[in-house]
């Protein structure tokens, strides 16, 4: 074909079979564009249901953003000086050192940050990947509880800063943090336990699972906080924010257990049969083949307990220890800051949500990561 018969018919301009350039997509099903025709205006029932959600935004919206921020009143020192119709934040001002150290020294909070900032540093390297020289952080993270506890707690010329002073955020991520911490390798060693060939081992496992699971947490606390003393010899005691520490774990374990033996049966028999034609010993087996491929199936349901256990620290206040959710009780029962229990709890709940959507968000990108789900 001829370069004036090509111009004349754009349709066939003459490109060899197998040659033809790519042409770029529609632009109606790219972009902005595409992402609201696929996700939002793909039917006639989906442009429905999005123009009656988009109504009710903005029903709802405005008026809470005017009452939060733009008709707040901020910098406020009481609660008399709070003249504006919208959200009063000078409960949250004034006390907002209680609501992040509860009682701890005013001069000694520096020691909650920095122990605050390692928690970010030793927690960083086991979450992700490509974090710098992440095979030297590892290391820090496995001292890492021993330097929190020294900085917390004090001693080697640290004030001494007994649990009976710490409440609010301080509470709530120290029992969170060692409830997860403790309770996915006990909980893996449960769930390991109860599919044991030894009858002794496999129905102690299943005794204490059943058990725990039997009862609700709150009971758990009151045994360790109140009965537990009774049965320790005497003059031996021990301090009562631990205490509700092991039982919140041990309450997370049993949960957990329950969650990784669901991932083990996913496993197909084949994996272990295989692993024994390797030559792998039981443990080897299982830390090497069976373990990485039932935890990656189970990711959903591990965070899950997680954002669960995190949740559940709000009980400790039942057994007088004063969590984030127990300073917000205190605060609005205060004469000075009666009335204000709205701007207090939303405020907790906000510093809730950010926690546990942060753990959700992790556990989306762990699965796309591990491509769980997919099937080649």
């Amino acid at each position: 074909m001829s370069m004036t018969e090509a111009a004349l018919n754009p349709v066939d301009p003459g490109y060899p079979p197998g040659r033809h350039p790519d042409l770029p997509p529609p632009s109606m099903t790219v972009g902005p564009v595409g992402w609201l025709r696929k996700n939002l205006f793909s039917s006639i029932g989906n442009t429905l249901l999005t123009v009656a959600t988009l109504y009710l935004l903005w029903l709802v919206v405005p008026p809470v953003l005017d009452w939060a921020i733009f008709d707040a009143n901020f910098g406020a020192t009481s609660k008399a000086e709070c003249v504006l119709p919208g959200a009063c934040w000078a409960v949250v001002e004034v006390r907002f050192d209680q609501f992040m150290y509860g009682f701890y020294d005013a001069g000694q909070t520096w020691r909650v940050n920095l122990a605050g900032i390692l928690l970010i540093v030793a927690v960083a390297p086991l979450l992700f990947d490509k974090v710098p020289y992440r095979r030297h952080l590892v290391w820090f993270s496995l001292v890492y509880p021993f330097i929190a506890f020294w900085l917390l707690v004090g001693g080697l010329g640290l004030e001494y800063e007994p649990t009976s002073k710490w409440g609010g955020l301080l509470v709530t991520i120290v029992s969170g943090v060692v409830g997860i911490g403790a309770s996915l390798p006990i909980g893996i060693l449960l769930a390991l336990g109860r599919r044991s060939k030894l009858p002794v081992l496999r129905m102690a496992c299943i005794g204490f699972i059943e058990f725990v699971r039997g009862v609700p947490l709150i009971t758990i606390l009151f045994m360790s906080s109140v009965m537990l003393p009774l049965f320790l010899p005497e003059g031996v005691t021990f301090d009562k924010f631990l205490r509700a520490l092991i039982g919140v774990a041990l309450f997370a374990s049993a949960y957990m257990a329950e969650v990784v033996r669901g991932g083990l049966q996913a496993i197909p028999k084949g994996q272990y049969e295989a692993a024994m034609a390797l030559g792998l010993g039981y443990w080897r087996a299982m830390y090497l083949i069976i373990l990485p491929q039932a935890l990656r199936i189970v990711i959903p349901g591990i965070v899950n307990t997680f954002i669960g256990l995190f949740k559940d620290t709000t009980l400790l206040l039942i057994i007088g220890i004063f969590d984030l959710l127990g300073i917000a009780r205190a605060a609005v029962s205060d004469a000075n800051w009666l009335g204000l229990h709205t701007e207090t709890y939303v405020f907790v709940g906000l510093i809730f949500f950010i926690c546990c959507f942060g753990m959700s968000r992790y556990s989306l990108y762990l699965e796309k990561k591990l491509r769980v789900g997919h099937r080649r």
